[in-house]
């Protein structure tokens, strides 16, 4: 990273920050908290797997500690193993969401002012360069050149106001036009390439990551961008259908979620997630008042996003929760639902799926038949066994003895 610390915080500024940044709220925006008693909340530990709350925070003494793993401390302790920063940038990123200004010190405690912005906790860094780039990507899908994204979102049911309620925005067509505005912002190339804004190109020039393309900024479960989502608009693009942030200190596709920021406190509310297979149907289930949803990014829905929602939802045997998958109703999603059922152990709570007869995805339904529609997709949801016997029993010939047998043999482990 460039730059060096121009000096340690003052230790007036860390006490203030483990004062006014509550750890029942730091702590409640990665997992539904519960009351225990004695002034105590108790979830799920983020640190390792169980089901049953072993974690609890102590508001009152701004304290956490967990039974089961031995994990504990403060608030920016939270921060540094949630986060996996170093004290001064969980201390800066605290700050930071608290208003605090910060004030730095050298080793005789004289102070040094504040750091530049170059000198910033890697993190912080990060976060600021995608947070610039959904920014101008953001503004870039107002102008003539973007016509193209804003026919593909009408095409699908979004007004401007709903891409701008979801930030969506264009990557213009020119190699290295993000590039050259966040280097113009203070942005060195070494931190746009480690945040997967720029890279190499062939030529070992530094080009942008996204062209010509539809973006919706990928969040994480406290709001901060930590990369983009980008699908294909033109046909002579040879690129890939959809093409995403790659990994980054910030963006690791087995744990994101998107629209887990938006989505959290009604999934703890509700006591269910929606889970999706794209942005649109994301988009199409929150506008529709299904806002429970949330999807991958890049990668299938696996154990570590089940993970991040069993926190949320506070699955286990006290209190349980519903996972309702909404897959296509093609092929590819008849071996999603299969995939999904192995890992459906690791749920207390109750899984479904939901799936239109048709075939059609919440956007495609959406488009088609409004919000009603979508709300009744997921209200007629069907348990996932039910769903993977039906899948699996539709292979064989039941009106033979050979097939019924070959069926039976194939279904009872699932239900063994």
């Amino acid at each position: 990273m460039a730059g060096e610390r121009r000096g340690r915080i003052r230790a007036a500024d860390i006490a203030t920050v483990r004062e006014r940044a509550k750890i029942d709220e730091v702590v409640g925006e990665h997992l539904q908290l519960k009351r225990a008693g004695g002034g105590s909340l108790k979830g799920l530990c983020p640190f390792h797997d169980e089901k049953s709350p072993s974690f609890h925070v102590t508001p009152a003494r701004q304290l956490f500690y967990c039974f089961g793993c031995g994990a504990g401390g403060d608030v920016i302790k939270f921060v540094q193993d949630i986060d996996h920063l170093s004290f001064s940038e969980a201390v800066e990123l605290l700050a930071g969401k608290a208003g605090i200004q910060l004030q730095y010190e050298d080793d005789g405690g004289r102070p040094t002012g504040a750091p530049d912005r170059a000198a910033a906790g890697q993190r912080a860094r990060l976060v600021a360069a995608n947070t610039a780039a959904a920014e101008f990507y953001r503004q870039q899908l107002a102008t003539p050149d973007a016509a193209i994204a804003r026919t593909f979102l009408a095409e699908r049911g979004f007004t401007r106001e709903m891409a701008a309620e979801f930030d969506c925005g264009f990557a213009p067509a020119g190699w290295d036009v993000l590039t050259r505005h966040l280097r113009g912002a203070g942005f060195s190339q070494a931190e746009l390439e480690l945040a997967g804004l720029s890279k190499q190109s062939s030529r070992g020039t530094s080009i942008d990551r996204f062209h010509r393309r539809l973006l919706w900024p990928i969040r994480d479960i406290t709001g901060d961008v930590i990369g983009f989502g980008a699908r294909k608009l033109a046909d002579d693009d040879p690129g890939p259908k959809y093409l995403n942030t790659p990994e980054t200190p910030l963006y690791k596709k087995s744990t994101v979620l998107y629209g887990v920021e938006r989505a959290k406190r009604d999934i703890a509310r509700q006591h269910r997630a929606v889970v999706v297979e794209g942005y649109t149907d994301v988009m199409a289930c929150h506008i529709a008042g299904v806002t429970t949803a949330v999807a991958s990014c890049g990668t299938a829905f696996g154990a570590e996003h089940i993970n991040v929602l069993r926190r949320l939802l506070m699955d286990q045997d006290e209190f349980r929760g519903e996972v309702v998958y909404c897959f296509d109703g093609d092929k590819a999603g008849q071996a999603a639902a299969m995939k999904t059922f192995a890992e459906d152990q690791r749920f207390v709570g109750q899984t479904f799926v939901a799936v239109e007869p048709d075939g059609r995805d919440p956007c495609e339904l959406r488009q088609a038949h409004g919000d009603a529609a979508v709300r009744d997709l997921v209200a007629r949801r069907v348990p996932l066994i039910a769903f993977v016997l039906k899948t699996t029993l539709a292979g064989y010939d039941l009106d033979t003895v050979e097939g019924r047998v070959h069926a039976l043999d194939k279904a009872a482990p699932m239900v063994a």
